[in-house]
């Protein structure tokens, strides 16, 4: 089903817009000349699964916003089920280590050949700050199109020289919360409308006791078929996203 630009930007739920807005300006930044300047860009390598809009910061050693093998936090469930970011940014923005925290820009990440890259881009480029002893970067960002799926590096090292750039592509991983039903019904209703196939349900931006499943994070296995996802329009194969990470000055 094809959407013109018109309707597929009126039909964007708030939970990727209205969180935009409530993260402007979420910093632990003071200016100070101890702090060094970070551009980023960050961009969706799939070619059919929109990311939300990541969650970044910047922070010391101590902290971890997913680990493989480890249970998911509820701030990361909610990323992961409902695309869902305040809870996370809420956490960052108040956690001792974590120097600079924002959602890197207005909109999801959506590939170029969908409907919904028509209107949205597939990357963003912004910049973060950190101070002397932050010398880590995290991020986090939904995969649309799956029940709990999201991408995203934990704690990649910060180039030390200006001028300086680190690289780093990122899998696919399931946050093992949500039993992977592929169900429109299940995913939250920008899927629908980015991609451009759909079954007329509404979808969900809420989490469904029901389907919980109370696993730990691991790799994703990718889409199945088994409801209405389509692997050859939904699926990918890692690497998922691409992050350059650029020292911009002292």
């Amino acid at each position: 089903m094809r959407l013109s630009h018109r309707k597929i930007a009126r039909s964007i739920v708030p939970l990727l817009v209205l969180l935009a807005l409530l993260a402007t300006g979420v910093t632990h930044a003071e200016g100070s000349d101890d702090r060094a300047n970070y551009r980023v860009t960050i961009t969706n390598l799939t070619t059919g699964q929109p990311l939300t809009p990541p969650v970044v910061a910047t922070h010391r050693k101590p902290l971890h916003i997913f680990q493989v093998g480890r249970p998911a936090s509820f701030e990361l469930k909610e990323i992961a089920e409902n695309g869902n970011n305040a809870p996370l940014l809420a956490a960052l923005g108040h956690d001792k280590h974590v120097s600079d925290v924002k959602q890197a820009g207005m909109g999801p990440l959506v590939p170029a050949n969908t409907p919904g890259g028509a209107t949205f881009p597939a990357s963003v480029t912004f910049t973060i700050t950190a101070d002397r002893g932050a010398k880590y970067l995290s991020f986090a960002a939904m995969l649309v199109c799956t029940n709990d799926g999201f991408t995203g590096v934990d704690s990649v090292r910060l180039p030390q020289e200006e001028g300086e750039r680190v690289t780093v592509r990122t899998a696919g991983y399931d946050a093992g919360t949500e039993r992977n039903t592929e169900d429109f019904a299940d995913i939250v209703p920008p899927c629908q409308t980015l991609i451009g196939v759909s079954s007329g349900e509404a979808g969900t931006a809420t989490s469904n006791p029901t389907l919980a499943e109370h696993g730990v994070i691991r790799h994703h296995p990718g889409i199945q078929g088994g409801s209405d996802l389509v692997p050859t329009i939904h699926g990918w194969t890692d690497p998922v996203a691409n992050i350059v990470i650029t020292r911009i000055d002292d």
